[in-house]
């Protein structure tokens, strides 16, 4: 079982950053594709940016591109996701996700596991 703990989430102003992190509890996370979710009150869960465990290539949501950067580190079995230039639009809970059979990348069912979230609010 992969356990899955985000952090970082916070308050900031628009225009300003935050990195937020995941932290897996097992080694597998070396054999899992990572990604990072958001889901805003009453929506569904919003693909962000993707990771890719075999060689770190990266897919960004269009709204992501430019602005936020996904990366991992397999020694500490954590997953990045650095965001800047932040937009009160960016407000929701974001979620870590992970897979060892992604099909289709961008879609939340394909993952099996997930973290309990942290909260990103971006002021105007």
């Amino acid at each position: 079982q992969v356990q899955l703990v985000e952090s970082g989430g916070g308050l900031v102003q628009a225009g300003g950053s935050l990195r937020l992190s995941c932290a897996a509890s097992r080694s597998t996370f070396s054999n899992h594709d990572m990604a990072w979710f958001r889901q805003a009150p009453g929506k569904g869960r919003e693909f962000v940016a993707f990771i890719r465990w075999s060689d770190s290539s990266t897919y960004y949501a269009d709204s992501a591109k430019a602005r936020f950067t996904i990366a991992r580190d397999n020694a500490k079995n954590t997953v990045y996701l650095h965001m800047n230039n932040l937009k009160p639009e960016d407000t929701a809970a974001y979620l870590c996700a992970a897979t060892n059979n992604v099909v289709v990348l961008t879609t939340a069912s394909n993952y099996k596991y997930w973290g309990q979230g942290t909260q990103v609010t971006v002021s105007s």
